[in-house]
């Protein structure tokens, strides 16, 4: 491994590090099955309907994993992600993404190798398939992968700051402080985390279930917003 590449996988794994600390204090608050509904939202009006679903222990590749399936579905819209992530650091190991958008199918498959630096995408849609290689050294994260790790590990420190390195962007996420908020039909209190530059953010439930409760940015659809409807735990 050269020199450079051993910097940006250690500069990538620090984030990690203040999170770790305080794995051993608590369990994790969710078990396989628990499922987290939501409304999509644009402008205020509803475009669609989401799931979280924690499905527990997986395998990816051969590699021991734990799966979480993220669907969204709206007008002509329909996204299922199935994101293995590592057991331990909750980073991707293989996103497998089916798409249907306006009656055009697409089948997806991220395989991430930090080790060679890079993802490697399959995508078949219209009978075709390819692959390409998404160069990129270094520890690679995903939103739902940091927001599951963060119900897990996070310690709501307000002004504490963790970098997140995706796959086409790299943003800082912040804890800007507590706020009011209402979902489900109860009244929260939540840490809000926003993204700099400007794209994700998440308001998270300071109980012990620590639940995600809106989330901007995530749905790839542009100026989303998925808002809490209900909790299966």
């Amino acid at each position: 491994m050269t020199r450079c590449r051993f910097a940006a996988i250690l500069a990538g794994m620090m984030f990690l590090v203040p999170l770790a600390s305080s794995a051993m204090a608590r369990p994790a608050p969710f078990k396989p099955g628990e499922t987290i509904r939501y409304a999509i939202k644009q402008s205020g009006v509803k475009v669609g309907e989401a799931s979280l679903v924690f499905q527990g222990p997986a395998d990816a590749g051969g590699k021991k994993s734990v799966l979480i399936v993220f669907t969204s579905k709206g007008f002509n819209f329909l996204d299922e992600e199935r994101i293995f992530l590592d057991p331990d650091t909750f980073l991707p190991r293989m996103v497998v993404r089916n798409l249907n958008i306006f009656g055009r199918q697409e089948n997806i498959t991220e395989e991430y190798d930090p080790a060679a630096g890079g993802i490697r995408i399959t995508k078949t849609a219209q009978g075709k398939t390819t692959v390409d290689v998404l160069a990129k050294p270094g520890v690679i994260d995903n939103i739902y992968g940091f927001i599951y790790r963060y119900r897990r590990q996070g310690e709501f420190n307000k002004g504490e700051t963790f970098a997140m390195r995706l796959p086409t962007l790299d943003v800082t996420m912040q804890d800007v402080g507590d706020m009011s908020f209402n979902a489900a039909g109860k009244t929260y209190t939540a840490a809000l985390m926003r993204s700099v530059p400007a794209k994700y953010s998440v308001w998270m439930d300071k109980s012990d279930q620590r639940l995600p409760l809106r989330i901007a940015g995530a749905v790839g659809i542009a100026n989303t917003v998925m808002i809490m409807t209900g909790y299966e735990p």
